[in-house]
């Protein structure tokens, strides 16, 4: 048996879940992939993976070998990258993952000139209000509002600001009113985004450094922005959401910002991936065209203004 073969299969069903997922990933049938990982077990002479017919689990044992195993097969990555790096153009899957909102308004829109230049790199856009664990699902690159990550292995990089707004439709406001200041908002029907930092709680600053602090209630909560804006567009109460998931329907005068001369706490967009010596390339070339595609498109200064 190959030890390679047995090491990769072990980490590749632990990340999916299933050996035969994991068969199907490296191209081995379920039966050989059972026989590999009866070999690794047996030269180990340690059960690493208990199976039922329902479910399967890493043992105590399993989860450490796992660890190191990944060290050891990220250490493999690098070196095969920095042997190719200065010939081979960008190949193989990339794995993605952002809010829908952001999803569906920058980077879906990007991937046909993105996929046009680099032809030879197949790519896996995980639309997702929650943070992923990148090493243990694969991903290569997130897109993310923190400003920090809890693990040292991942890289962040800042992409751009944005302002928080409060909005609603014309339709809204011509039959509730427009708020004069924070504080009339307990007048008013509010849509949250439960996934925000302290969503129940509106903290604004105004041009002369005036605080105010509005604890809010939602008639609608929802943990996806996009179920938010539609309702706001639909007349249902005044959304709090980023300036990026909404700019478009303030251009165009579908949603109406209030409260304009106070500021709620901006949020930073941050690429995040695993740290490397040696980033492979398909995920370099689409963290600069990304980059590149923002400075085109001037995004962050219509988010700030």
């Amino acid at each position: 048996m190959d030890r390679w073969t047995e090491i990769e299969l072990f980490a590749k069903t632990a990340e999916l879940g299933s050996l035969s997922r994991a068969a199907q990933a490296l191209e081995l049938s379920d039966s050989a992939a059972s026989r590999h990982l009866a070999s690794l077990e047996q030269r180990l002479g340690a059960r690493l993976i208990d199976r039922t017919t329902r479910r399967m689990s890493l043992t105590e044992l399993g989860v450490d070998y796992l660890a190191r195993c990944r060290a050891a097969l990220l250490e493999i990555a690098e070196a095969d990258s920095a042997a190719s790096a200065a010939s081979a153009a960008p190949t193989g899957q990339l794995r993605v993952t952002a809010s829908l909102s952001f999803c569906v308004g920058y980077l879906a829109p990007m991937l046909p000139a993105f996929c046009a230049r680099y032809p030879a790199v197949r790519v896996h856009l995980e639309a997702a209000n929650r943070y992923f664990d990148l090493l243990d699902s694969g991903i290569d690159l997130a897109f993310r509002t923190r400003e920090f990550e809890p693990d040292s292995s991942i890289t962040v990089r800042r992409l751009a600001s944005t302002r928080r707004v409060v909005a609603a439709s014309p339709e809204y406001l011509g039959k509730h009113g427009v708020p004069a200041n924070p504080d009339d908002l307990h007048r008013h029907a509010m849509l949250l985004y439960i996934y925000a930092n302290r969503p129940h709680e509106l903290h604004f600053t105004d041009k002369a450094g005036t605080k105010a602090m509005v604890p809010v209630r939602g008639l609608l909560e929802s943990n996806d922005g996009q179920i938010i804006r539609t309702a706001a567009l639909s007349g249902l109460g005044l959304l709090v959401q980023p300036r990026y998931v909404i700019h478009d329907d303030i251009v165009a005068g579908r949603l109406v910002p209030v409260l304009d001369a106070w500021d709620l706490p901006r949020l930073t967009i941050n690429m995040a991936y695993p740290s490397r010596r040696f980033l492979p390339a398909k995920v370099r070339t689409f963290i600069e065209f990304v980059v590149e595609r923002f400075a085109l498109g001037d995004y962050e200064r219509k988010w700030i203004d």
